[in-house]
This record gives C-alpha cells, sequence and structure tokens, in this order.
C-alpha cells in the first residue's frame, strides 16, 4: 500500500510540476499578432524575415496586379475604434468593404458604450498595392471584418512597431494634404502612425509639426497630437501654440486642443484667447472655449467682449457666447446687447439674441421697442 500511494504521490507531483511549466512557458511566450477575419479573399501568411522598410517596398514592386497586404501593431489606448465609412456606434465593427469604399478614409469613433480596455488592442495597418505602387493606406480595429473584394490578401506577421512607424513615414512626407491626388495615402499613413502605442509614433508627429514642414501637414499633425497621443501631444502643441509661425496653423492647435482630454488643454486655449498676436487666433481660441462652455471659459470670452482691442474679435466672442448653453449665453448675450458701448458689438449681440428663440430675448426685444 505504501509503495502504490507513493506511486500516486509522484504521479500527482509530476503532473503539478508539467502544469506549472506549462503556465511559465504560456506567460513568458510572446503573444502572437490576432489574423484579421478577411472574407472574399485569396489569403496568403508571410512572415517578415528582414527590415519591414525592405520587405514591403520588395513586394509592391511585384504588384502588377491589385492585391492588398497588411500586419498588426498595438493600438494606442483609449476607447476608440478605427473602423471603415459603415461603421455604426450601436455595434461594434461591421464588415469593411475594401474595394467597395473608393474614397479610403476612415474614421476614429470615440466608443459612448463600454470597451474592454483589458490587455493590448491591436490595430491593423492595410495597403491596397496596384501597378507596383502603394494606392491607398487604411487603418481598422482588430474587431473588423475585411472584405477584399476577390483580390489576393497577404498578412504579414512578426512586424516591429518601430519598423512601421518608419514604412508609414515614407507615404506621409511627400504626401500633398492640401490637394487630392496623395490625401489619401498620406492621410492614411498619417492617421496610422497617430494610432500606434509606440514611442517612435510621438517622435514622428514631433518631426512633422517642425516650422520647416507644410502648413497642411503641421495641421493634421496637430490634430492627431490633441486627439489620440495624450499628455505628450498636450506638451507638442502646448509648444505649437506658442511657436509656429502660421497664424493658421496657431488656429487649428485650438481645436485640436479642444480635442484633447487631457488636465490644461483648456487652460491653454484660453491663455490663446488672451494673448495670441492674431485677432484670427483669439477668435477661433473663443469659439472652440464656447463649446466648453464652464466657467473659465465664460469669464474669457466676456473678457474678450470688453477687452480686445480688435472689432472683428469682439464679435466672434459674440457668437461664441451664443454657442454656449442657453441658460449660460442668452442672459449674457443681453447684458452685452444692453450695455456695451460698441455699437457693432451691441448689433452683433441683437442679432445672435434673434437667432435663439428664446423667450428672455423676445422679452428684452418688446422691452427696447417699447422704449
Amino acid at each position: 500500500m505504501r509503495t502504490i500511494r507513493t506511486i500516486r504521490t509522484m504521479l500527482i507531483a509530476q503532473m503539478l510540476l508539467g502544469m506549472l511549466a506549462f503556465a511559465a512557458a504560456t506567460q513568458s511566450a510572446p503573444q502572437t499578432a490576432p489574423m484579421p477575419r478577411i472574407e472574399n479573399a485569396k489569403l496568403e501568411s508571410r512572415a517578415v524575415t528582414g527590415s519591414l522598410d525592405a520587405t514591403v517596398p520588395g513586394i509592391v514592386a511585384q504588384g502588377d496586379k491589385p492585391e492588398w497586404l497588411g500586419y498588426a501593431v498595438d493600438q494606442i489606448r483609449g476607447e476608440r475604434s478605427v473602423c471603415c465609412g459603415n461603421y455604426r456606434d450601436d455595434a461594434r465593427c461591421g464588415t469593411c468593404n475594401l474595394e467597395r469604399d473608393h474614397d479610403g478614409n476612415t474614421s476614429t469613433i470615440e466608443k459612448s458604450g463600454t470597451v474592454a480596455l483589458e490587455g493590448t488592442r491591436q490595430l491593423f495597418v492595410l495597403f491596397r498595392v496596384e501597378a507596383k505602387q502603394v494606392m491607398r493606406v487604411r487603418v481598422v480595429s482588430a474587431d473588423c471584418t475585411l472584405d477584399a473584394g476577390g483580390l489576393p490578401f497577404l498578412w504579414l506577421t512578426g512586424v516591429k512597431p518601430a519598423e512601421s512607424v518608419a514604412l508609414l513615414e515614407t507615404y506621409v512626407d511627400g504626401a500633398d494634404f492640401e490637394g487630392h491626388g496623395d490625401q489619401g495615402i498620406g492621410n492614411g499613413a498619417l492617421t496610422a502612425i497617430a494610432l500606434h502605442a509606440d514611442g517612435s509614433a510621438d517622435r514622428a508627429l514631433e518631426s512633422f509639426i517642425k516650422p520647416e514642414r507644410k502648413e497642411s501637414l503641421r495641421r493634421q499633425a496637430a490634430f492627431w497630437m490633441g486627439a489620440a497621443r495624450g499628455k505628450t501631444g498636450l506638451n507638442a502643441l502646448a509648444r505649437m501654440a506658442r511657436n509656429d509661425p502660421s497664424p493658421d496653423v496657431r488656429a487649428h492647435v485650438a481645436f485640436a486642443l479642444y480635442v484633447s482630454h487631457e488636465a490644461g488643454a483648456i487652460d491653454e486655449v484660453i491663455r490663446m484667447a488672451h494673448d495670441d498676436t492674431s485677432a484670427h487666433v483669439r477668435g477661433q481660441a473663443l469659439f472652440w472655449l464656447a463649446q466648453k462652455a464652464g466657467q473659465k471659459a465664460i469669464g474669457t470670452i466676456t473678457g474678450a467682449i470688453d477687452n480686445d482691442p480688435d472689432t472683428d474679435v469682439k464679435k466672434k466672442a459674440v457668437f461664441a457666447l451664443s454657442q454656449l448653453p442657453r441658460e449660460e449665453g442668452v442672459p449674457k448675450l443681453i447684458e452685452v446687447a444692453q450695455n456695451n458701448r460698441n455699437p457693432e458689438v451691441r448689433k452683433q449681440a441683437m442679432f445672435w439674441l434673434g437667432q435663439s428663440h428664446d423667450p428672455r430675448a423676445l422679452q428684452f426685444f418688446e422691452k427696447v421697442l417699447s422704449q
């Protein structure tokens, strides 16, 4: 009996050791990037053995006929999905018809429902190749199903995030963000970079906002700094707000700060509304402040009406009041219409009161007309 018990104990111990060894191996093994759900495609999978910026151009150089290729990288954290134009916000991303969506655009959606944030989410970077060149760059979240329209689809594995960013930079460089020819490629590549979880994406975006870069690229990069890059993006935008030589770019920075969720972004917009040397920038900052509302915003807007030296800025500040919630905006408009010393500003306040269709505005007009 003792021998049987000993053998049984040894077997149990061996089983436990085996289980522990398996668990340790599972935890230490690298996580394999998910394969996308691909429909209507001739699918092939291939591991990247050299550098990505050598592998992809080599594939493209052989691509006489239309085909798709793609790979997965870690996506920056946040409650967002990146889907094709047929996205419905009441469900996860459905089927992305790659060949049917000819505009090549994607949209980033801040999810309103519950999003699973456990672990690392994946982003799929896709390239459409034809006539030995990349025609489009697209990004989709890993929960999308891809319909390749019957074309060959080459899925690459083992892609390093920093190499992905470096490759995508080559499609951003030289893209004409003002025109239509390369716009889809450049915007698609820029979007993909902005959504990479790797720190190389921050460095790439920083290079895109340097003053010597095209204004159109600086504007687009500024948006993604605010929309996706967190505190690092906020710090970059604050530098742009003070140092970028273009008023048009700085005005766009005000919008990028508006879309940022970082603490301190709204304070920088307030500073721009007070201190920027351009009346256009101050006016845009006031507009975006109005969309945020809050006591800080109201004080800055009314301060511009009273103190800004430019009448056009004062009028934009009046418009900003009209964008506030009615309980806050209408009384302030009535106050401006009654008391401001600038007739153009009073006229602007009267106009926006008329557009409000608020009973308090009607009572104010009746009082003015009866005097």
